[in-house]
């Protein structure tokens, strides 16, 4: 057997109760030699029992921490496991499609590109509808009086249309994005731009990784041939909510917007007011207008859902608020429900 070109680090993304289904998907679907490194970023029991299982019966890597990560957090873990040409970073609910790995190595070696991207689809049924087709990621100036602005540029292609519609008028081609649902990444690129930013908790680092790899010399690709599905939330498991919650608490939205907005040299357009409003709307959307819904049985979920607005801005900022108390004391961050003991473990066969 050919040695592995290309090392897959999942992470965790939003939630722990897709994590089977997506394992076996890639298991079942890839089937050109590969390692794997698993991040577990504080998943409850019955995942690590898993996991851990799994891993021994197909000889991965686990990197396991007893607390939540942020995304670049986990992402960055499962970088320094990894000695392949390649690597592809792929969220835990996400469903690959037979042949997905292959057409992401073949467009690389094919374009020389830095980082390639796949047809990626949101939702149930998986494979149906596109999420992202490639897009926009830049800096532009707007001339305003004698002092240009700079300005972000973010488009994603074809989000919403089905994939029997547009699938055969796509083609493999240069682009500017890829997302951190799944991508593959030529390893070398870390030499250059250093890991990924840390300090972009949980929103726009794509944007931020994308563009600094353009800046640096790289080249991104869009591959038509590989298609993947993520699967988000609702419904949530009870053993989802907490780690839902922080990872898109309003704090760590924040700082991930003024993050991007200082490291680029943005001005404070339009494009930053306005997701400043929409802080928290994923927990709207995910918890409270479903915990509403059922307790009104449908009939005046939203009202509701309204009204539970101010306890979950309270709670958010507790979540957030002990976090950074316990990292500022230099104390493992350990959330409500996570085992006592932190600790980063690695198991392989």
């Amino acid at each position: 057997m050919l040695d592995p070109q290309v090392t897959i680090v999942v992470s965790p993304r939003e939630r722990f109760s897709c994590a089977r289904e997506s394992l076996e998907s890639i298991y079942e679907h890839t089937s050109v030699p590969f390692k794997l490194v698993y991040v577990d970023g504080g998943s409850p029991a019955h995942i690590q029992r898993y996991l851990q299982q799994q891993a021994s019966e197909k000889g991965f890597q686990i990197i396991r921490t007893n607390h939540y990560l942020t995304p670049n957090r986990a992402r960055n873990l499962g970088v320094s496991q990894v000695t392949t040409k390649y690597l592809v970073f792929i969220d835990n609910d996400v469903i690959v499609s037979p042949g997905w790995l292959e057409s992401l190595v073949q467009c690389a070696e094919e374009t020389n590109a830095t980082v390639v991207g796949p047809l990626t689809c949101q939702g149930t049924p998986v494979h149906e509808i596109v999420h992202f087709a490639g897009g926009e990621a830049h800096i532009w100036l707007e001339k305003v009086g004698e002092n240009p602005r700079r300005r972000l540029r973010e488009k994603m292609y074809k989000q919403g249309q089905r994939v029997a519609d547009v699938r055969p008028k796509l083609e493999r081609q240069e682009t500017e994005l890829a997302e951190f649902h799944c991508v593959l990444v030529r390893t070398e690129i870390f030499e250059k731009v250093g890991l990924l930013d840390e300090q972009m908790f949980n929103t726009k680092e794509h944007l931020d990784f994308c563009m600094t790899v353009v800046e640096a010399g790289g080249s991104v690709y869009f591959e038509p041939a590989c298609l993947v599905t993520y699967v988000p939330g609702p419904p949530l498991k009870l053993s989802d909510m907490l780690f839902y919650m922080l990872r898109w608490s309003d704090a760590w939205e924040l700082n991930s917007l003024h993050r991007l907005r200082d490291k680029w040299n943005l001005d404070e357009d339009g494009y930053f007011k306005y997701r400043y409003k929409r802080l928290g709307w994923r927990r709207y959307v995910t918890i409270l207008n479903p915990i509403a819904r059922r307790l009104t049985l449908g009939l005046a979920g939203g009202r509701l859902a309204n009204r539970l607005v101010p306890l979950d801005k309270a709670f958010n900022r507790y979540l957030t608020d002990r976090q950074a108390r316990l990292q500022a004391q230099g104390i493992q961050p350990q959330m409500p429900a996570i085992p006592e003991k932190s600790a980063v473990t690695a198991s392989s066969r």
